[in-house]
């Protein structure tokens, strides 16, 4: 394990370097996934509450959970996959159990043998009345997608298998899928830095001289270069870049304008504020950063002081909300605390901080949408848990009188809370990016 993470230190701090194989990326998967299965799951299902979690998904229908536990080997479930995991009472150890024709990796065994139990819903009940478990929990939601992963067609079949006895026990697995999703490993952190810090490096060379000439490049060339980049390093993107533009001449557009890249084929120009929203997926973990850059104009060595000062006020907004992270609190109380005090101190703010890790747009709580300033609910009733990653997404309006009109700092970081505090994965943006 080691071995590899030094490989990969060595390799990911030059963007021309080589990434990790495609071996050696199975390698750091699959002991990362056997390291959270041995470690964190009994912890998850313990403090779930849940004896034995069922998770049941067919071949390119997979379950967004099921998913994340398949082998780097299995790019998808095979036939009808079912896993069972069983945790006893005041055991530390988790069963794992795969009712499948094939052992899951090495990971999840096989339990089941088709010669001598044809039916595969017969092999599921026998596991199931062999332990008795007090509860079963499925993997249906009301709040969450990824947790809401069981289709129509396997529940209704594993309904009609299960014996009258055992339908009483059935209950969520919400908050068990949950915690599977959002809660990070120590093994895993040890990626993830470098990762935000990957994808830190592709910003900074964006917006730079190599790629941008102004009066020249237009904001769309920059998305794809973005795009291109990602795809020469063998990575890939988990959404399409954006890049836009403020200026002085122009009114601010709406925020939903701003992210969906409107600016099209407008050319760069000297004192242009620019923006972008970028993320990268790698080792199936997934970074969602924005960042600002000043183009410079004719004799200038740094960003205007209005300008530099606006993002302090940005990064005075992070600093609000992430002083309110607390384990317990759900999310829409962090974000009713967080813009209360934002607007005292004489911010405009919009929060709109989601989950992050195995997926993009990840499951745990939301603290606010751009489109949801007064909570969000389900999902942003939701409380904070400790070893959760996050994209510390928000924006300020701030008035610029030196441009007679008001700008907008967007940014977005990936940010981490430990048992009782918060750090930024990799560091976060205060200065402006510098465009010659």
């Amino acid at each position: 394990m080691y071995k590899i993470l030094f490989l990969f230190l060595c390799f990911s701090f030059s963007l021309n370097a080589q990434i990790l194989s495609e071996k050696n990326r199975a390698k750091v998967i699959d002991e990362l996934l056997e390291d959270k299965f041995e470690n964190t799951l009994p912890q998850l299902m313990e403090r779930a509450g849940i004896d034995m979690w069922v998770i049941i998904s067919r071949e390119y229908n997979e379950d967004p959970v099921l998913k994340t536990m398949l082998p780097a080997t299995w790019l998808n479930a095979r036939r009808r996959t079912i896993l069972v995991f069983y945790k006893p009472k005041n055991s530390k150890k988790v069963e794992r159990l795969a009712v499948a024709r094939y052992n899951i990796g090495e990971s999840i065994s096989s339990a089941w043998d088709k010669e001598k139990q044809p039916n595969q819903w017969k092999a599921l009940i026998d596991i199931i009345s062999e332990r008795n478990p007090d509860n079963i929990g499925l993997n249906y939601s009301e709040n969450f997608a990824i947790a809401d992963g069981l289709v129509k067609t396997d529940h209704e079949e594993f309904i009609t298998h299960l014996p009258e006895e055992y339908r009483n026990k059935l209950v969520s697995a919400e908050d068990l899928a949950v915690g599977w999703i959002e809660t990070r490993t120590a093994k895993e952190m040890e990626f993830y830095k470098i990762l935000v810090k990957m994808t830190h490096d592709i910003i900074a060379e964006a917006f730079s001289e190599k790629v941008i000439v102004p009066g020249q490049t237009t904001s769309e060339e920059v998305v794809w270069w973005l795009r291109q980049k990602v795809t020469a390093l063998g990575l890939e993107t988990w959404f399409h870049p954006t890049v836009d533009i403020q200026r002085k001449e122009e009114k601010l557009k709406d925020h939903i304008d701003a992210f969906s890249n409107g600016f099209g084929e407008t050319t760069i120009l000297p004192g242009d504020l620019l923006h972008c929203d970028f993320g990268i997926s790698y080792l199936r973990l997934n970074t969602d950063c924005q960042q600002h850059a000043y183009v410079l104009k004719d004799g200038e060595t740094e960003a205007p002081e209005f300008l530099r000062e606006a993002l302090k006020k940005g990064n005075q907004l992070q600093d609000i909300l992430t002083s309110n992270f607390e384990s317990g609190r759900s999310g829409n109380e962090i974000l009713k605390k967080s813009l209360s005090e934002a607007k005292a101190v004489g911010l405009q703010p919009s929060i709109y901080t989601h989950p992050l890790g195995l997926y993009g747009h990840s499951a745990g709580p939301t603290i606010g949408m751009w489109d949801s300033q007064d909570g969000v609910p389900g999902t942003g009733d939701y409380k904070l848990f400790p070893n959760t990653t996050y994209a510390i997404e928000l924006n300020t309006t701030v008035a610029i009188p030196e441009w007679d009109k008001d700008i907008r700092i967007m940014l977005e970081e990936a940010g981490s809370w430990g048992e009782n505090s918060f750090k930024y994965v990799n560091e976060r943006q205060t200065e402006l990016l510098l465009i010659p």
